[in-house]
């Protein structure tokens, strides 16, 4: 009970955010007749999450530009979870993503506030989980998507990195692979930390071996002593298991389509792929060089503030798995082939990025606080509402 009163000043703030940008955009345009509901979750890939959970895998479609379209490119937590849910209430598939992101995000929020908490300091957790509501993008987080539950997973698996529960970070971390590729992050964050300790351990056994023994070791040739595997077990565990989820629907489409490398040939035949940025800098080149000088150098200065958070981010100190994951979240978003509309969405779940400001603000007045976030706030309902009754996150 102490730590549901602990937790509850960010788990209020966050859903003060989100309900302001539903309300708004129900009512951005009482004429329209998409419905609220609708474009939560009747829209773009909600729309194949549902028909994945309703009819299981195999719908394929054929676009006007002749490019062939398989549901194989989404992962299946969020369908089986829609299932299950349809199957023992009256909502339909679409609904039950809703409910599905609603109580993710929640959980959500819990993650980000107690990492916050634990590395800055309550108000920091506090205005961490309120800032990541309040993101420009973040009424994805209310839609039939998989942003909301990637991120509850991925924040927990990283916070039970953080506090050494090693088989819980790698269950979470599997979880997080059946849900979006970008699991790899959260596995690639918890194999990381668990290196840092085993060399950290090395290190101070060797500095506390007597130095007469240790010259006689570099005299011989001989290793720095073996690795503690045995007092590990459980970390070596959670290692092997962070990937899991992933690796394993990756390996289930190859064997489905019979190729091997199966799954890069259905998120080619998307559009989708790793390029290494080099599609997001022609993207970027065309506006410069075109007629919309304006919206390149907006998408440069974008892309510059995001890497000077980066570098912010390694020199307050995060603590590694924290930078890993940041890190590798916005590689695969800045350096991934496919749809630009996509890459601010993909950034959703990078909280990491967002912990600068939230302990900047930590240290600030209330007065400063509050005009930042019912600006930041404001700034998502207007965005949001926009978005979603125009191009949408695709």
């Amino acid at each position: 009970m102490r730590r549901l009163r602990a937790v509850a000043p960010a788990l209020l703030g966050f859903a003060a955010v989100r309900l302001l940008c539903v309300m708004v955009l129900a009512l951005w345009d009482p004429a329209e007749d998409k419905g609220v509901v609708r474009l939560l979750s009747g829209r773009w890939d909600s729309v194949w999450y549902a028909s994945i959970a309703d009819e299981g895998y195999g719908r394929t479609v054929v676009a006007d530009d002749g490019g062939v379209h398989s549901d194989l490119a989404f992962f299946p937590l969020l369908p089986w979870l829609e299932r299950l849910i349809s199957a023992v209430s009256p909502l339909s598939a679409g609904e039950a993503g809703l409910l599905v992101s609603a109580v993710a995000s929640l959980a959500a929020a819990w993650a980000l506030f107690a990492i916050g908490e634990r590395l800055y300091g309550r108000r920091a957790g506090v205005l961490l989980a309120v800032l990541w509501a309040a993101v420009p993008v973040g009424i994805v987080q209310s839609m039939a998507y998989t942003e909301a539950l990637f991120t509850a997973l991925a924040a927990w698996s990283l916070y039970a990195v953080l506090t050494g529960r090693w088989l819980t970070a790698g269950l979470l971390s599997a979880a997080t692979g059946l849900c979006r590729p970008a699991g790899l992050a959260v596995a690639a964050a918890v194999a990381a930390a668990a290196l840092a300790v085993l060399l950290a351990e090395r290190a101070e056994r060797r500095a506390a071996e007597p130095a007469a023994e240790r010259t006689a070791e570099r005299t011989a040739g001989g290793a720095a002593g073996p690795w503690p595997w045995a007092a590990h077990r459980r970390m070596l565990a959670g290692v092997l298991l962070a990937p899991l989820g992933w690796a394993g629907y990756v390996l289930w489409v190859g064997a489905r389509t019979g190729e091997p490398l199966g799954y890069l040939r259905v998120q080619g035949d998307w559009g989708n792929g790793f390029d290494g940025g080099w599609a997001f800098a022609r993207f970027i080149g065309d506006r410069l060089a075109g007629g919309n000088p304006v919206a390149g150098l907006g998408l440069c200065a974008g892309v510059a503030l995001l890497l000077w958070v980066c570098v912010r981010c390694v020199r307050m100190g995060l603590p590694l798995p924290l930078l890993v994951y940041g890190g590798v979240m916005v590689v695969l978003a800045l350096c991934a082939a496919g749809y630009f509309g996509s890459k601010p969405r993909l950034l959703l779940p990078a909280f990491p990025l967002l912990l600068p400001a939230a302990v900047a603000l930590a240290g600030a007045r209330a007065r400063v606080v509050a005009v930042v976030l019912v600006t930041a706030a404001t700034g998502a309902a207007l965005y949001g509402a926009v978005w979603l009754t125009g191009s949408g996150p695709p």
